[in-house]
Parts: C-alpha cells; structure tokens; sequence
C-alpha cells in the first residue's frame, strides 16, 4: 500500500502491480498476502475463516475509523467471526502528543487517553483500537512490544528517517 494516515479500504481480488494508495487491504483471494508496513503505528493483521485484512492504524487511523472501514469491508465479502493481531507499535507512555490534540482524539476516543511517564500528555493507540475491536464484536490479541523502547523494532519517534517492518496475513 501507498499508506497516507486515511481511511480508504481497497478490495483485491487479484495480484496487482502497481501499490494502491490508502491504508487497508483485504482480500477473499486465498492466493493473495497482504501486507502493512509501520514504524511507530499499529499494524493490524485481521483474520477471518474467508477473508483477512491488513491495515494501518496510527492516530489519524483511529481517528478515521480505518479499522471498522476495514470490517465492514470483510463482513460484506462473507467474513462472520473476525480475529484482530494488534502487531507491535508505540505505547501510550511514549507517545507524548501536545495536549490540544489529546483532548481531540480523546474527545471521541475516551479509552486513548494516556499520560507519559513524566505526566505528560500523551494517547494510547493501541487502548483506543482494542475499544473500536471489542464495539464490533471483534476478537483481538495485541503485542505489547513498544517501538520507541524496543530497538529491535524501527520507531519513527526514536530515530527518524527510520525503515518500517512488516505485518503479512493470508487466508
């Protein structure tokens, strides 16, 4: 994907050469892998017995709803009990964000509200997803790998340019 923090889903149904620009895919096609790359964001693999989903889920993601787009987009290609595999991201205690746009995101997303460890203000990515998962019925597992501590991961807040790892599902 030509990933661009928006919430548009592409359906594929066959192998594609050129990257689509939005930040989801999902696909019924069983000879198909999909796959979302992330440096700090949430890369969500969702698994169904038909169809899966890779999406991108940083905080404009959350706030745009990509994950439930991306639901919807599954249960209308036949997909019933739908698994979620939260990868890796940055945690609520490092994300420190200025406090007008805490109050923003958690004006809508309550349970993103997190506070760094120096009392600062900060989100909860990941907190405020499991909350839009669990108000779809969607059954989840999430990593709890933070980037910006974990070296082993790229950050974008650690060290910036930085390369992205990747998150791969196939039905």
């Amino acid at each position: 994907m030509n990933q661009v923090h928006g919430n548009a889903v592409v359906v594929v149904t066959d192998y594609i050469q050129t990257e689509p620009t939005c930040d989801a895919l999902v696909t019924a096609n069983p000879d198909i892998s999909l796959a979302v790359m992330v440096a700090d964001c949430i890369p969500l693999l969702l698994v169904s017995e038909s169809v899966v989903g890779a999406v991108h889920v940083g905080r404009a993601g959350l706030v745009n709803r990509v994950a439930i787009n991306s639901i919807e987009a599954m249960r209308d290609l036949g997909a019933k009990h739908i698994h979620a595999v939260l990868g890796p991201s940055i945690c609520g205690k490092c994300y420190e964000v200025p406090l007008g746009l805490q109050e923003e995101v958690t004006a809508n997303h309550p349970d993103s509200y997190s506070t760094t460890r120096h009392s600062t203000p900060a989100l909860d990515l990941q907190a405020g997803l499991v909350a839009q998962l669990l108000a779809q019925d969607v059954s989840f597992e999430a990593s709890t790998v933070c980037t910006m501590e974990n070296t082993s991961y790229f950050s974008h807040r650690r060290g910036s340019p930085t390369g992205r790892f990747v998150g791969v599902v196939k039905i």
